[in-house]
């Protein structure tokens, strides 16, 4: 995988996908880049790898994923999108919030099995059944190109960035991002017990990871996929990592100082910078989703 699937992703999403904005800032005297990625459809960038994955080769019939979160709603919406059939398989516990959202976008809920390893394992049987594409999270050529369209965009918007700066789950974001870069350096930031890429690099292979922060819901990958991990591996990365109380005080200036409401995730990257852990001069922040739970008055 190169730059030029990343491009060719582009091309095919341009015309379902939003071209999120940035803002241009400082915080303490330092400028910085925010990627205003949970402006995306669905709030999160997870739409941009559903879309490339479902438009990257044959038309399917039928559409198949498993998910509670950002994955299975945006796959939801890119078959609605393209007047595709989908069915979400989630954990018969999958919270509320989450599954009300993939119903209207117009998918079939299925629930099945206490863990997120249960629903997928029955969703990859009734697509292998059916002839359905599956649509992996982030094991995936094409989902992994469609998530570096959100770096291609930085590039293009921002050129005088020097680094990104990624959330990091089951690392196809991170790997999209490598791709779309340009050859500037990838800062992978994770939550401290929440770490599967920060434990891959470290073992030289993925490996089981505890999961167990706040952002969880979102970063939680047991195991980051095999091919996003080779693509970070060969890329100029740098792997950090952040508490959970630096992640929530960044979140709540995102909110104080811009009026940027996101998930916990979202906010690792500036965690991450404000903790001195980012070596740029000026270096881009993804903020990459905003879907938590919010009841109006």
């Amino acid at each position: 995988m190169d730059h030029t699937d990343v491009a060719a992703a582009a091309g095919r999403i341009a015309p379902h996908a939003r071209r999120t904005p940035i803002l241009r800032t400082e915080l303490d005297g330092r400028p910085l880049v925010l990627k205003l990625e949970h402006l995306q459809r669905t709030g999160s960038f997870k739409l941009r790898g559903a879309l490339n994955a479902l438009l990257g080769g044959p038309r399917p019939t039928h559409v198949v994923t498993a998910s509670g979160g950002n994955h299975g709603l945006a796959v939801a919406t890119a078959a609605r999108l393209l007047d595709l059939p989908a069915t979400v398989y989630v954990p018969e516990r999958a919270p509320e919030s989450k599954t009300r959202r993939i119903e209207a976008a117009g998918a079939k809920l299925v629930r099945h099995g206490s863990a997120y390893a249960e629903a997928a394992a029955a969703a990859l049987t009734e697509a292998s059944a059916s002839g359905a594409r599956y649509v992996p999270a982030y094991d995936d050529p094409l989902v992994i190109a469609g998530q570096g369209t959100c770096a291609a965009e930085v590039v293009a918007d921002a050129p005088d960035v020097d680094a990104l700066v990624v959330a990091v789950g089951g690392g196809g974001l991170a790997a999209g991002t490598v791709l779309g870069a340009d050859g500037r350096s990838v800062v992978l930031a994770e939550p401290v017990n929440c770490q599967a890429m920060h434990d891959a690099l470290a073992a030289g292979t993925p490996v089981d990871s505890v999961v167990d922060s706040v952002a969880a819901s979102a970063l939680g990958a047991t195991r980051v996929g095999a091919l996003p991990f080779e693509v970070v591996r060969s890329g100029d990365t740098r792997s950090v990592l952040v508490t959970d109380r630096e992640l929530l005080a960044a979140r709540d200036l995102l909110w104080e100082e811009f009026r940027i409401a996101v998930e916990p995730a979202a906010a690792v990257p500036l965690a991450a910078w404000l903790a001195g852990r980012v070596e740029a001069d000026l270096p881009c922040l993804i903020v990459c989703g905003a879907n938590s739970e919010w009841i109006p008055a």
